[in-house]
């Protein structure tokens, strides 16, 4: 079940949901419009692979995104919750542009609260700014006991990589389990 947008403030008010800070005027029929945080961060390439990101601060003059990249970036709003999971979209009227928020990854779980990593990739050359309202989150009820995460990447404000770009941890590089391993 998904709250409302008045539920959201009344959640919001009662302590249940974080948004901070929090502007009523950016409140849906059933969802919150979260703004662009100011830094992003751009890949970059040699000729056979990518190397790593560079980090800017984005201008009040705005940043041209080039097609078909994926930037990372995050929201300016600590968005979470410790009683409801989290779905992350962008806006039809930014994505009817060829802007695209949250490729893969869209879902929040429940407890994790903080300033998200945002996965945008424009289909066409295409200006941000610092701050503008980029995306919505929507605020869904759990159906049975509720396990809270507050660790991998909800432990992050800033942009945040892909693990798969850091040095492998010890429980990347295990055998797999039976139960990881699929029957014929």
């Amino acid at each position: 079940m998904i709250l409302t947008g008045m539920e959201i403030k009344r959640m919001v008010q009662a302590g249940d949901i974080t948004i901070q800070p929090f502007n009523e005027d950016q409140i849906n029929p059933n969802s919150y419009n979260y703004r662009l945080g100011p830094k992003l961060l751009i890949p970059q390439y040699t000729e056979s692979e990518m190397k790593g990101f560079k980090e800017i601060i984005l201008s009040e003059n705005g940043f041209i995104l080039k097609p078909h990249v994926t930037y990372l970036g995050h929201t300016y709003e600590t968005l979470g919750s410790k009683g409801y999971a989290m779905s992350l979209i962008g806006r039809s009227s930014l994505g009817r542009l060829g802007l695209f928020l949250q490729v893969s990854a869209n879902l929040g779980h429940t407890g994790s609260c903080h300033q998200w990593t945002l996965e945008i990739v424009a289909v066409q050359p295409f200006k941000i700014y610092p701050y503008m309202r980029i995306g919505q989150i929507s605020f869904w009820c759990n159906m049975g006991n509720a396990e809270t995460y507050d660790t991998g990447y909800s432990c992050h404000n800033d942009p945040e990589i892909s693990k798969f770009m850091k040095p492998p941890t010890r429980r990347d590089l295990s055998s797999p389990t039976p139960q990881d391993t699929p029957s014929p």
